[in-house]
């Protein structure tokens, strides 16, 4: 049996996904979850069995594609004695277990055809036989599916039937990727946090500043399970210690590096070319507001009192967004002078470094960037000060 549990999230898409998932767990309609990997996709299957009329009974979580495709069939549907070779006594199924209950179908594009025709039937019917005999059996099962495939592109390619398709398709809930959740990285961080201190009796001293921007801004290609898994190993292997951003990026390229992922230094200058280039159009005309309120001072001979700040710290909000549009040019209008990338940083660069005073940590901070990078900048662009 399952126990209610809730999905996290404050974030407006989750909201109004849960506002869905409620409605739908009332009813018996099949649903099919689409997301990427890690997303989520099964504690989201389990908040609708959790707040259906079936909570109090079990809730069978199945993984089609970490099953062999020779004996998935059995296990959905179970099989008699001497079916095959090893089939030493009877065995019920999943389908049978989860008899007035909820079955979680996860990665559903990788089941074969011929098991296709009979989940099919399943859906339709409520009835299957086990592998071996030919007595016709009744489930009152409930099905959620899950996928991280385009399966209308499956359909296309033949390799899923468009009468299931359509059949799981009653509805569809899709679940954003973690990128696209804003404040709900810290949310799902701060619980995974406390589960992971009393699991591993460890107490954690918590993030710096600059490092809770950089989990907001980083892309999490492994989504929530990367994130509890990143956590995880912060925890254990920093001892509890307070992580700063030179921690945390040092455990992210480790990590890349451990999955097998190539670090493309060409995309990586990229990404960081167009969030700075991003920021400085986005503050452009404060900028040039500042310049002439700095100009009719002169004019008028009066000493400012203070330097000001041609790049103020972005609100929570501008960094959100920049962080969802790393890879987004705003459009520039006509006939203005449009620089290299390069130069357009260098410039953003020293301005950031004039405006405080050489405070890299600040410079950093409002330029969307960790220190480490901003001193690599410093001494490619030869930008460091002379006292």
């Amino acid at each position: 049996m399952s126990k209610t549990i809730d999905f996290l999230g404050e974030s407006a898409p989750i909201q109004q996904l849960k506002h869905l998932a409620l409605q739908v767990a009332q009813t018996d309609v099949t649903v099919l979850i689409t997301g990427e990997t890690g997303s989520g996709k099964e504690v989201l299957s389990r908040f609708i069995h959790g707040h259906s009329r079936r909570s109090h009974k079990n809730f069978i979580p199945v993984n089609c594609g970490a099953i062999p495709t020779g004996i998935l069939e059995s296990e959905l549907f179970g099989h008699e004695k001497g079916a095959f070779t090893g089939a030493i006594q009877s065995r019920k199924g999943y389908f049978e277990s989860a008899n007035q209950g909820t079955i979680f179908l996860d990665e559903i594009g990788e089941m074969p055809l011929e098991t296709q025709v009979k989940l099919l039937r399943v859906i339709e019917t409520g009835e299957f036989q086990r592998v071996g005999s030919s007595e016709t059996i009744h489930t009152d099962a409930r099905l959620v599916a899950a996928t991280n495939k385009n399966l209308q592109q499956a359909v296309a390619a033949k390799s899923f039937r468009e009468d299931l398709y359509f059949r799981l398709h009653s509805v569809e809930l899709h679940l954003p990727p973690l990128r696209e959740r804003g404040k709900d990285i810290l949310i799902l961080a701060e619980h995974f946090i406390r589960h992971l201190e009393r699991k591993h009796t460890i107490s954690f001293e918590g993030f710096t500043n600059d490092a809770v921007e950089m989990l907001l801004r980083y892309n999490w290609p492994g989504n929530v399970r990367e994130l509890k898994n990143l956590l995880e190993s912060l925890l254990i292997l920093e001892k509890g210690k307070q992580i700063t951003s030179e921690t945390l990026d040092r455990h992210l390229v480790q990590r890349s590096r451990d999955k097998g992922l190539v670090h493309d230094p060409e995309k990586s200058e990229k990404n960081e070319l167009n969030l700075i280039y991003n920021s400085l159009i986005r503050l452009h005309q404060e900028i040039n507001e500042v310049k002439q309120l700095l100009q009719q001072k002169e004019n008028s001979h009066e000493e400012p009192s203070k330097k000001p700040l041609l790049l103020p710290p972005p609100l929570p909000e501008q960094r959100e967004r920049l962080a969802s549009t790393e890879d987004t040019l705003e459009p520039i209008n006509k006939g203005t002078e449009i620089l290299p990338l390069e130069a357009v940083e260098k410039q953003a660069i020293a301005e950031a470094l004039e405006a405080y005073d050489g405070n890299k940590r600040q410079t950093a901070k409002t330029l969307g960037i960790n220190e480490r990078t901003l001193y690599r900048k410093i001494r490619k662009y030869r930008l460091d000060r002379e006292d």
